[in-house]
């Protein structure tokens, strides 16, 4: 925890789950895929089913580091009008009914750009998000977002990739002790996989050795269960499910 600051709800969620032995569930889902009620109405699920955060995707137009399943889910919610503001605008009754859970915006840096970033941050921050993850903003464009995030109380969620030099993962790392590391298990873009390739447990481990936040390893993983014994061989302190909730909830029954 950052002396003298107060915990948020991403450190309590994990200081929670430290002390109950387990690894953190976090939950990505496509938000308006098949639409945006529908979307809502899926967060409610899994947030029954066991998940611990949740991640808002904010539809974006190139979405270049998702894989078939999300990309359709995009074109989906891009089609049926979803919206930053219309998202936004549903998740106070989401954080009223779930007033622990870390919720965190998941988009690109274009829609937070083209919004604003003080606006980004001030209605997110309004709405009851927690924290943002700017999928496309590496480490040296990071401040200003960052700067208009810390603003409005909110905190940035950073990416490691599985080529990220040592000395570079603790770079992203550092200042964002009162957020979780998103550790990616596998080159290439979202999307379940029958099988992870070698040595990811020990990457985790090594990561997890070099920063002083929660690091949630992401990517490929299909069930809670696999996750749980990923994050377990890792050392490390939580699993995101993604593309596999997004087509079990999200896209069955969607136009083809």
């Amino acid at each position: 925890m950052m002396e003298g600051k107060k915990m948020n709800r991403i450190q309590k969620l994990f200081e929670r789950t430290r002390a109950e032995g387990r690894a953190a569930y976090v939950a990505y889902l496509t938000m308006g895929a098949p639409t945006v009620e529908a979307s809502f109405a899926a967060a409610e699920k899994v947030l029954a089913e066991g998940a611990d955060i949740l991640e808002l995707g904010v539809p974006f137009s190139d979405p270049a580091a998702d894989g078939p399943t999300i990309r359709r889910a995009a074109e989906i919610a891009l089609k049926n009008g979803a919206t930053l503001e219309g998202i936004l605008d549903r998740v106070p009754a989401l954080r009223e009914a779930h007033p622990e859970t870390p919720l965190v915006l998941f988009t690109y840096y274009n829609v937070a750009y083209r919004r604003g970033l003080e606006r980004f941050a001030e209605e997110a921050a309004q709405a009851g998000v927690d924290a943002a993850l700017l999928v496309d903003v590496p480490l040296e464009e990071r401040a200003e977002p960052l700067a208009a995030l810390r603003r409005h109380g909110l905190t940035l969620v950073p990416l490691v990739a599985p080529t990220t030099p040592g000395g570079r993962v603790e770079a992203i790392a550092e200042g964002l002790e009162d957020s979780f590391l998103y550790a990616i298990s596998v080159k290439g873009v979202t999307g379940a996989r029958a099988s992870l390739p070698p040595g990811v447990a020990e990457r985790l481990a090594d990561i997890k050795g070099r920063v002083e936040m929660p690091v949630v390893v992401g990517f490929g993983i299909r069930t809670p269960e696999e996750g749980a014994a990923l994050a377990k061989a890792g050392g490390c302190d939580g699993f995101v499910i993604g593309s596999a909730l997004v087509k079990r909830l999200q896209l069955d029954g969607a136009e083809a």
